[in-house]
This record gives structure tokens, C-alpha cells and sequence, in this order.
């Protein structure tokens, strides 16, 4: 296997601060996430000890608000953060996406008291989050969602199931979309809700391709009794929390594909300069140099889109549209890499001895979470030509 050590990407960072932060990330990426990723992904192994690692030194929280244990770091870091932890090993970049996705609502929307009550232990006091839009019957069409809250008291009964939860069933916390009034967008409500609540439990993860070692279930809410304390924003403004908060996330998810297709890139970088064939190395010969010259180019304008994007949203811009074209570009750029990537090792490649038949599986469920690449084209396209059937 080879075992030349890839090149840090060259960084165009705002701070000396943020310079650090990337040395600290890379430093537990190479200590405490690579070394096992092989081996814990093979066994469907969730790290919550590297979470907690990871809380511990403040990453959890990197882009909100230091008053309740954030980092107060611009988008265009936090994701570069992602991005680096995402190529030690995808579960563990995803999971802090996700994470970070499911604090959005009461960091963005919840109210002063609430934010002090729960943010700090959200951020950093070693919980992990889950975030709960789609259902078994509504993936792309949210707005359909079926669970329901219904207003008791002081206390709102939730009950139905979510479907495609990542850390579903280990989560501390689940921000829940729920139906609490008509049909359509504007009759959803956001709650907060503990994960040991009564009444909420998780079915068996699913068996999935790649990402093994991050769970992904669906979440039962069987009459889950929630204080109204814990609504998120005003009733009915649910949907409009989540597609905002999904906005952010598409762009989490853009830089967790970068980070693959770099690792995959360094990958086939390194077995290229090492393996001989015909009295040389195989990166001599010109057709397989232009596959990483193609590789390498794709994954930079990758890269330049999402942090585009992510520049915008740090200076208050629409960028909406910008994040639909960085999940769209970043995660189609990882699947050709990837797949790249397996083509250059050879056989060697189509075996697990090599993380390249990994980075592989792992990439294609990049087009298909936080909105499949056709929804990204839809959105794309309504910015471009407005709205369908006008």
C-alpha cells in the first residue's frame, strides 16, 4: 500500500486564528480519525469518542455564537474545517454537518432563554445532534411531511416517523419538523426534542453501500409529549426554519465532498508515483496524468464555489442559489474522483486493502442527502427562470 504522505491543501485563510484552527484540525485528523477510519468503517463503527474529542476542543460549534460556547467562525472556515475532516473520514465530517445543521434552528430562531438553556451543552458540552425533516413517504417533497404536533396544554404531542436520520438513535437531541396546522409549508412547526424522551425510539440503522460507520434510522415519535418551551420559532414557521437551514447544510455537504474527492485524489497521486508498469511509474504515462490533471482542476472549482457561497452567506448575501450549485458541482465532482480514483489503482483499486473502493461508495450517497443533485437543478433553475408553471 503506498505510504507517501499526501500535500496539505494550500489554504487561502481570513485569520491567523483560522490558520490555527486548521493546523489543530489536521493535527486530530492524522492522530485520532485516519489511523482507525479502514478498519471502524468496515465494522459499521460510530467514533462518538472522536465527537466528543471534537466538542471538547470547540469544533462542534465553529460557526455560532461565542456567548454560548461557539467558535464565532465565518462559513468560509468552518466549512474548510469540514472539508479537512471529511477526508480523514467521511462519517466524522458528515456527522459534524449534521450536527451543525440540527443546532441551526434554535441558534437562528429560538428565543433568548432558550438559547442559554440548551445552546452551551449543544455546542460544547459533548452532545450530539440529529435533524429530522424527511418521512418514509416525503424526501424531496418536505412539505408534505405527515408527523404531527398537537397542541395539549403547555405540551405538544408529537407523533409519527421520520425516515433518513443520520445519527438516528444515538443523538442527544432531534430538531423535528412537525405538522401543527394546514397543509403545505405553512402548516409546520419546528421542535426541539430530547433524545431520551419518552416515547421516541429509533429502528435498526439501515444496511447502506458506504458511510457504514454512520448510522442512519428512522425515528419513531409514538405521542412524544414536549413542553412548548421547546417549540423553535413561531408556529407555521417551521418549514421555512428548515429550508433555511438546509441552504447551510447544502454547503456543509459541498465541502464533506471536496474533502473525499481530495483524499481520493492524494490516493491516486500517491499509488501513481509508486506503482511501475513498463520499466516506469504509471504517472509517466500521459493519459492517466491528464486523469489527475482533470481530478485535481474539478476538486479546485469545487472548492471556489462552495467557499463563493459561503463568502456570501458570511457578508448576510443571498446564496441560496450559489449553495444549490456547490452541492450540486462539489458531490457530482466527488463521485467522478472517486470512481477516477478506482480506475487508476486497477484492481487494486476494486479491493479493500485500498481506501479507493471506499471513497466510492461513500460519495454517491453526497448526491442524493440534504436534497438529491435534481433538486439542486430545480432550484438552480428557479433562480434562473423563476418558478414552474407561472
Amino acid at each position: 500500500m503506498p505510504d507517501r504522505a499526501p500535500q496539505p491543501v494550500d489554504r487561502q485563510l481570513p485569520t491567523d486564528e483560522a490558520r490555527d484552527l486548521i493546523s489543530l484540525v489536521r493535527d486530530i485528523a492524522q492522530r485520532e480519525i485516519a489511523p482507525s477510519a479502514a478498519e471502524e468503517e468496515d465494522a459499521g463503527r460510530f467514533p462518538r469518542e472522536v465527537f466528543t474529542l471534537l466538542s471538547g476542543s470547540g469544533l462542534l460549534g465553529l460557526p455560532y455564537d461565542a456567548e454560548y460556547g461557539g467558535g464565532e467562525q465565518p462559513y468560509e472556515v468552518y466549512l474548510q474545517v469540514l472539508e479537512e475532516l471529511a477526508a480523514a473520514r467521511l462519517t466524522v465530517g458528515l456527522g459534524v454537518s449534521v450536527h451543525t445543521l440540527a443546532s441551526y434552528a434554535l441558534a437562528a430562531h429560538g428565543t433568548k432563554e432558550q438559547q442559554i438553556e440548551h445552546l452551551p451543552a449543544m455546542l460544547g458540552g459533548g452532545l450530539l445532534g440529529a435533524y429530522c425533516l424527511s418521512e418514509p413517504a416525503s424526501g424531496s417533497d418536505a412539505a408534505s411531511l405527515r408527523t404531527k404536533a398537537v397542541r395539549d396544554g403547555d405540551d405538544w404531542v408529537l407523533t409519527g416517523t421520520k425516515a433518513w436520520i443520520t445519527h438516528g438513535g444515538i443523538a442527544d437531541f432531534y430538531t423535528v419538523m412537525a405538522r401543527t396546522g394546514e397543509e403545505g409549508p405553512r402548516g409546520i412547526t419546528a421542535f426541539l426534542v430530547p433524545g431520551d424522551a419518552e416515547g421516541l425510539s429509533a429502528a435498526v440503522p439501515e444496511k447502506k453501500m458506504g458511510l457504514k460507520g454512520s448510522p442512519t434510522a428512522q425515528v419513531h415519535l409514538d405521542g412524544v409529549r414536549v413542553p412548548d418551551a421547546r417549540r423553535l420559532g413561531d408556529e407555521g414557521q417551521g418549514f421555512a426554519i428548515a429550508l433555511s437551514a438546509l441552504d447551510s447544510g447544502r454547503l456543509g455537504i459541498a465541502a464533506c465532498a471536496i474533502g473525499v474527492a481530495q483524499a481520493a485524489l492524494d490516493e491516486a497521486v500517491s499509488y501513481a508515483a509508486d506503482r511501475r508498469q513498463f520499466g516506469k511509474p504509471i504517472a509517466d504515462f500521459q493519459g492517466l496524468r491528464f486523469m489527475l490533471a482533470d481530478m485535481a482542476t474539478q476538486i479546485e472549482a469545487g472548492r471556489a464555489l462552495y467557499l463563493t457561497a459561503a463568502r456570501l452567506r458570511d457578508a448576510g448575501l443571498p446564496f441560496a442559489k450559489q449553495a444549490a450549485m456547490a452541492k450540486l458541482h462539489c458531490t457530482d465532482t466527488a463521485m467522478r474522483a472517486t470512481t477516477d480514483a478506482v480506475q487508476i489503482l486497477g484492481g487494486y483499486g476494486y479491493t479493500a486493502d485500498f481506501p479507493a473502493e471506499r471513497y466510492m461508495r461513500e460519495a454517491k450517497v453526497l448526491q442524493i442527502v440534504e436534497g438529491t443533485n435534481q433538486i439542486q437543478r430545480m432550484v438552480i433553475a428557479r433562480h434562473l427562470a423563476g418558478p414552474e408553471g407561472r
